[in-house]
């Protein structure tokens, strides 16, 4: 497994694959990865001859007050990591290489970005579609995998390409989660022992709302007044949002009917946190 860091050494092995006849996926990630990104690229393995890995903590798509600094990094591990599922390349790029000092152009999106976590976060999605496109350019992956746990940004990626005509399938995977239901995020990491235990009531929450789903509740506002009290019971716990939308268009719904997409971000302390889940 190769380690590279600029754009001429990744599309240098990219086209001797593709002479090859290769068929690759790819894996966007910013790192620090657990098992939901080692799902990833297991999946990867299993459908393409080639896997490749990035890994880059996209400055553009965090907000002012957000938390690139802290972010946690750790490539010796994350190579590790790849290496023992089988990819075979890593492009870990300096922010430098991928936005050059006159930079100046962005993929944005209306609609599917205007609720839930682009609400909330202003530009992230001109930041996630701006770099996943050029990944995809970069790489020209046959199939790209993200995480059904960053469920809006997987519809979001998905619609950019329909919308732009790119030559990529996108592969939505489940969400993985610890033995007590927590779901596996990078940013875990920030909790304290406190913390982690409080952060339960996200997991917690989610199952309860599928239960009701499942005994027959069809009324969005019931499930997410329902799902908010659950939240509320959590000292540490504070919302941003818990919404129940149309999984396709993001837009807020009514009646729970397919497909849909019942989200929530909560802060746990001063870390945010995300869950969902589908119906």
């Amino acid at each position: 497994m190769k380690v590279v860091t600029t754009v001429k050494e990744v599309k240098k092995i990219i086209r001797k694959w593709k002479k090859k006849g290769k068929s690759i996926g790819l894996v966007p990630t910013m790192g620090y990865l657990h098992e939901g990104h080692g799902s990833l690229i297991t999946a990867a393995g299993k459908k393409n001859d080639k896997v490749v890995v990035s890994i880059f903590v996209n400055p553009i798509q965090f907000g002012p007050n957000e938390d690139l600094a802290s972010y946690p990094r750790d490539l010796a591990r994350d190579t590790k990591f790849c290496e023992s599922l089988g990819a075979d390349l890593i492009f870990h790029p300096d922010p430098k290489e991928m936005y050059h000092e006159n930079f100046s152009t962005y993929v944005d999106m209306s609609v599917l970005t205007e609720e839930l976590c682009g609400l909330s976060r202003p530009g992230h999605f001109r930041g996630v579609c701006t770099v996943v496109s050029k990944l995809f350019h970069i790489v020209e992956p046959d199939r790209a995998y993200f995480g059904q746990k960053d469920a809006q940004q997987l519809a979001v990626i998905r619609h950019m390409t329909e919308d732009l005509n790119m030559n990529v399938k996108i592969v939505g995977c489940p969400i993985v989660r610890e033995e007590d239901g927590l779901a596996k995020s990078s940013r875990n990491t920030y909790l304290s022992p406190e913390e982690r235990k409080a952060a339960l009531i996200l997991s917690q929450t989610i199952f309860m709302g599928e239960k009701m789903v499942k005994d027959g509740e069809t009324d969005a506002g019931k499930l997410v007044e329902a799902m908010k009290a659950k939240i509320e019971t959590e000292p540490l716990a504070r919302i941003d949002y818990v919404k129940a939308v149309d999984g396709l268009t993001m837009q807020p719904i009514e009646k729970l009917k397919k497909p849909a997409l019942v989200a929530m971000a909560v802060y746990i302390g001063k870390t945010r946190l995300i869950d969902n889940f589908i119906i």
